[in-house]
């Protein structure tokens, strides 16, 4: 398997884990992996980060 072919399954992955619902520390590649970088961009576009709560004090 190439490198290409590896970023797009973790890239892959990444999305399935975010429509599940699953926490970002599920990705199960190492800190230093560009494996993890891709998980995580497929994993923050179904997951994108919620808006910050509006301030009530």
């Amino acid at each position: 398997m190439g490198a290409r072919e590896e970023i797009t399954r973790a890239v892959t992955a990444g999305r399935e884990a975010g429509d599940r619902g699953d926490p970002p520390t599920a990705c199960p590649y190492p800190a230093s992996s560009t494996l993890r970088t891709a998980w995580i961009r497929g994993y923050a576009e179904r997951r994108p980060l919620s808006a910050q709560p509006e301030r009530t004090d």
